[in-house]
C-alpha cells in the first residue's frame, strides 16, 4: 500500500498552471480594453462621418495632377451640381481669362415677357480648388447603402484614431514578458515598421491613388463606357483595402531586414530571388489590395524597390561585419 498522502501528490492548481491561467487572463483584459476602446472611437466617428468621407474623397479631387488642365463648366441647379464638364471657349464665350478656367453657374429661370428663358448666374470662384465638385460622381443604391458605408468608414477611423489605446493596451500585455535587451532591441525595429506603414499611407494617398483613379477612368474610356458614375461603397472600399494594403507591404522591409539580421537570409541569396519578388509583388498587390491590374501594377513597383534597398542594405551589413571581423584578427 502506498504511504503518499494527499498532500504528497502533485497539486494540479499550482505553479506553471497559474501562471499559465493569469497570462490568459491578463491577455483578456487587454483585448476587451481595446475593443472598448475602438467601440468609443466608432460612436465618435459617426458624428463626424461626413468630414472622413471628404478626406477620402480628396485623392478622387486630384485625378488631373498630372494631366494638363482645361476649362470646366460646372451647373447648379439647386442643391443639385451637375459636372464639371469640359467646355471650349467657343462653347462657353463668357469664360474668364486664364489656360483653364473652373467656372461655376447657377441655372436659373427670368421672366420676359410672358416666356421664362434660362439664365446663367457665375458663382464666386473658390478659393480651395480641392473643395470643387468631383469629377467622378458617387451614388448610393439601396437605402441600406448609406448607414453601411458610414459605419464602415466609421470602423477605419476608429482603427487609425484609437490605435494609441489598443497599441499601449496589447503593448502592456507583451513587453513584461521580454527582457530588457529584448525590448531594446525590439523598440527600434517597431518604430522602423511604424515609419513605413505611414510612408506607405502617405505615399499611396498624395501620389498612386490619383493615378490609379485616373487609370480606371481612362480604361473605362478606352473600352466605350462612361466611367464617371461609381458607387460610393465600392469607392470607399478600394480606397480603404488600397491605403492599408500598401502601408502593410511597406512592411515589407521590416521583415527581410529581420531575417537578414538573424542570418536566415544573405545578399547574396536576397539578390538570387529577384524574380520571385516581382511576382509576389503582384500577388499581394492582389491580396492586399483589389485584384485589378492598375492596382496590382501601382503597388508591385515601390513594393519592388523597396526590395532592391533591402539588397543594399544587406550588402552593406555583411560588409561592416567582415571588416569588423578582420580588425579583431588583426587585433
Amino acid at each position: 500500500m502506498s504511504n503518499d498522502t494527499p498532500e504528497e501528490l502533485p497539486d494540479d492548481s499550482g505553479g506553471p498552471r497559474q501562471s499559465f491561467w493569469s497570462h490568459l487572463e491578463e491577455l483578456r483584459k487587454a483585448i476587451v480594453r481595446s475593443l472598448i476602446a475602438i467601440g468609443i472611437a466608432v460612436v465618435l466617428c459617426m458624428v463626424f462621418t461626413h468630414k472622413i468621407v471628404g478626406v477620402l474623397e480628396q485623392p478622387l479631387r486630384r485625378i488631373d495632377i498630372f494631366q494638363k488642365p482645361e476649362p470646366t463648366v460646372t451647373l447648379h441647379i439647386g442643391t443639385t451640381k451637375l459636372g464639371p464638364y469640359k467646355v471650349t471657349r467657343e462653347q462657353f464665350a463668357g469664360l474668364p481669362g486664364g489656360d483653364a478656367p473652373q467656372v461655376e453657374y447657377e441655372l436659373g429661370t427670368a421672366v420676359i415677357g410672358d416666356q421664362q428663358v434660362a439664365t446663367l448666374k457665375t458663382l464666386p470662384p473658390r478659393t480651395d480648388p480641392s473643395a470643387g465638385p468631383l469629377q467622378v460622381r458617387l451614388h448610393n443604391f439601396s437605402p441600406a447603402e448609406g448607414f453601411i458605408l458610414a459605419f464602415r468608414v466609421a470602423l477605419y477611423a476608429a482603427l487609425i484614431i484609437s490605435s494609441p489605446f489598443w497599441i499601449y493596451f496589447m503593448a502592456s500585455f507583451i513587453l513584461p514578458a521580454l527582457h530588457r535587451r529584448e525590448r531594446q532591441a525590439l523598440l527600434p525595429w517597431v518604430g522602423w515598421s511604424f515609419l513605413l506603414f505611414i510612408l506607405g499611407v502617405l505615399s499611396t494617398y498624395y501620389l498612386l491613388l490619383p493615378i490609379a483613379l485616373r487609370a480606371s477612368v481612362a480604361y473605362s474610356n478606352l473600352l466605350g463606357f462612361e466611367g464617371l458614375d461609381w458607387r460610393a461603397n465600392e469607392y470607399i472600399s478600394f480606397v480603404t483595402h488600397f491605403i492599408f494594403g500598401m502601408g502593410l507591404g511597406f512592411q515589407l522591409p521590416v521583415v527581410v531586414l529581420f531575417l537578414v539580421k538573424l542570418g536566415i537570409l544573405t545578399h547574396t541569396q536576397l539578390a538570387k530571388y529577384r524574380r520571385h519578388v516581382i511576382v509576389l509583388s503582384f500577388i499581394l498587390g492582389a491580396l492586399l489590395t483589389t485584384p485589378e491590374v492598375i492596382t496590382q501594377v501601382a503597388m508591385a513597383v515601390p513594393l519592388y524597390l523597396l526590395y532592391e534597398i533591402c539588397i543594399w542594405i544587406a550588402w552593406y551589413w555583411e560588409r561592416k561585419r567582415k571588416k569588423q571581423e578582420a580588425a579583431q584578427l588583426i587585433e
